[in-house]
């Protein structure tokens, strides 16, 4: 490693230790038939891995490229609900569990494939009788329970194009999604359950809808049971729509390219972009992923801890294991209510096998210590997965050997919204090769990933620079809804013909890929430009922290000064003398330059409802610049802290 690779990174040569490889050792870099296959010919290679899927029609092209946009299996008819249920129940999996749901206050169900079968043929039915068709858009903004993957599924069945809005969104935030995608239906509930609380979801549709002249009806699922108001013609009961039907919808063949859904998601500035995804492309890169990244088989019990509102949820909760065949666990609850051990006691109960979840909510629980996990048994588990931000090697380890008992591969998986599903991950499925904690190592069959200069010319390895993708893959989506134009300015303009992701990244000796978080998460400190994410992994390398957010203020010398906020594990007090020594640990491990100017210990930092620090917040909040929607946040008494923390500094 070089002395360059040891600063980008910002971690102590003796945390990078390699776990015994799992298996067989097939080299340092992947090889095998699928690698080679699509590295000398990608089409060809696509063209054998869509086989794994059932469609109508056979395609007449594979790609389709017209940079920057893309069609995959041109002339290929398939539909997405029958792939995930159909073809399931003609095989001995149809009395298998699809998912097995608990909710937060305890309930549970679980559903066959067979189950979800008649569920989704009858509220498929339920649909058309309301008019919605092949095309139609449908916005939902449910709380995790059945019914949400059962909505979602049924769009697909009949060709609607669906939205999912994340059900913490205010009322102006869904209104404004529901019309820029001209949305005739929304389907929701009365209520959620959120912590022992109930959510007035109702109430919050009934606020967006009155902005939303689109909309025809709205579909209401009683969840919690809460008095609400029914508004006469518009409002459905779900159970009233679905009474008495044993019906059958023939699924609506669409061509591989109809979209199946659009998924909006925030950018640094200007409105949620609304990502569009096709269907044939899209759900063949959701069903091979699963299968490598995750190695699924038929007695998997697999669990994504995401909400359905992100894309994590849309990928890894319903069409990647649907698709396979898999049983997924559904959990609707946070994963610290009622009891700090709830995650462990669902695995223990259910004897999950497979756990997909986001290191910020791996760091949350990690500040519990290790008596709450130890407690139980977790042997079931056989591989780790990690999304949403790359994680760092201090929560690395502590996943592997408290969580997964030293036996467990953890694919760390680097996506976005836009690209459909995993670009860079271990895959334990095809391949077999020591980990490094906190890399996402290699990129997956089909995917060819460089990380190159601001001119875009490819960095020596163990040189920071920008991950890019230069080829095309079907999971990669159609384009921003109704903005050709803001697609090809934020995503292909940078490097013309090249995808760029906006992320940074090195390369090491090795080849294997280290993620560093955002292109625009960089500080400017005296000339020197620093990583966010950098400075928060040796911050979290310190034995008393258990979480950290940084961000740059204005500085009139130094251009940005550091602040940086953490949380303390179980154990430790805020003191003067462990700010010093935190700084300290900074110092030594990364660089005087990387110290923060202020260091602030708060209870909590801001996070999505799915366990991700919102560090948009952190840095408005330090900048002094407005914080905009924080609809998604999970506790808004984190922003007040950290805002009661930079108030006090002010008055000092």
């Amino acid at each position: 490693m070089t002395n360059n690779e040891e600063e980008v990174l910002g971690l102590p040569i003796e945390d990078r230790r390699w776990p015994t490889n799992f298996g067989i050792d097939n080299g340092i870099y992947p090889t095998g038939k699928k690698y080679n296959l699509a590295t000398k010919n990608i089409e060809k290679f696509w063209n054998e891995e869509a086989k794994h899927l059932d469609w109508y029609k056979s395609w007449d092209k594979v790609l389709e490229w017209k940079n920057p946009f893309a069609k995959w299996f041109v002339g290929g008819k398939i539909n997405a609900c029958y792939n995930a249920v159909d073809r399931h129940i003609k095989t001995h999996k149809k009395t298998k569990a699809a998912i097995i749901w608990e909710g937060e206050p305890g309930d549970t169900r679980v559903l066959t494939y067979l189950d979800l079968f008649r569920e989704v043929n009858n509220f498929s039915s339920a649909l058309k009788k309301l008019g919605i068709k092949k095309g139609d858009k449908i916005a939902i903004c449910m709380p995790m329970i059945p019914e949400f993957q059962i909505a979602i599924l049924s769009a697909a069945r009949i060709g609607a194009v669906f939205t999912v809005i994340f059900s913490g969104f205010s009322a102006n935030a869904l209104a404004g999604r529901i019309n820029d995608s001209q949305a005739k239906l929304v389907i929701t509930t009365d209520g959620g359950y959120r912590r022992g609380k109930v959510i007035e979801l109702k109430n919050i549709v009934d606020d967006a809808v009155k902005e939303t002249p689109s909309v025809k009806n709205v579909i209401v699922y009683k969840r919690v049971g809460n008095d609400i108001k029914m508004v006469n013609k518009r409002d459905h009961w779900w159970d009233d729509l679905v009474k008495n039907e044993i019906a059958y919808v023939e699924p609506e063949q669409v061509e591989s390219s109809h979209p199946l859904y659009i998924l909006y998601t925030s950018g640094t500035t200007g409105k949620p972009k609304g990502v569009l995804h096709s269907t044939g492309g899209y759900l063949l890169y959701a069903n091979r992923t699963t299968k490598w990244v995750f190695d699924v088989n038929d007695e998997d019990i697999y669990w994504c801890s995401a909400d359905i509102g992100w894309v994590t949820g849309h990928t890894y909760i319903i069409f990647g294991p649907l698709s396979n065949g898999i049983t997924s666990i559904m959990y609707e609850g946070a994963p610290d209510y009622p009891k700090k051990d709830r995650w462990w006691e669902i695995i223990e109960k259910y004897k999950v096998t497979i756990l997909y979840t986001a290191p910020t909510a791996i760091r949350a629980l990690m500040k519990f210590g290790d008596e709450l996990p130890n407690k139980h048994d977790l042997n079931s588990l056989r591989i780790l997965g990690t999304v949403g931000e790359p994680i760092n090697p201090a929560a690395w380890e502590w996943y592997y050997n408290i969580i997964g008992g030293g036996r467990c591969p953890i694919s760390d998986t680097w996506w976005q919204t836009e690209t459909g599903g995993a670009l860079i991950s271990a895959a334990p499925n095809l391949r077999l090769f020591p980990l490094k904690p906190g890399s996402a190592t290699y990129p997956l069959p089909g995917i060819e990933a460089e990380v190159v200069d601001e001119k875009g010319n490819v960095l020596e390895n163990g040189r920071k620079g920008y991950i890019v993708i230069k080829k095309p893959w079907p999971g990669m989506f159609m384009g921003l809804y109704n903005d050709d134009v803001r697609y090809k300015e934020v995503y292909w303009s940078k490097f013309p013909g090249i995808y760029y992701p906006g992320d940074y990244a090195i390369k090491d000796n090795d080849g294997y890929f280290w993620l560093l978080g955002r292109a625009d998460e960089v500080l400017n400190v005296a000339g020197h430009r620093l990583g966010t994410i950098e400075i928060e992994d040796v911050l979290v390398s310190h034995s008393s922290v258990a979480e950290s957010a940084v961000a740059g203020r204005p500085d009139d010398i130094k251009g940005e000064a550091i602040v940086a906020f953490v949380t303390l594990k179980h154990g430790y007090e805020p003191t003067e003398e462990l700010r010093q020594e935190l700084a300290k640990h900074v110092k030594v491990e990364l660089s005087s330059i990387a110290v923060p100017s202020e260091l602030y210990f708060v209870n909590t930092l801001p996070k999505t409802r799915s366990g991700k620090i919102m560090r948009r917040i952190v840095k408005a909040i330090a900048s002094g610049k407005t914080v905009g929607d924080i609809t998604t946040i999970e506790e808004e008494a984190s922003v007040d802290e950290i805002r009661a923390a930079l108030d006090g500094l002010k008055k000092k």
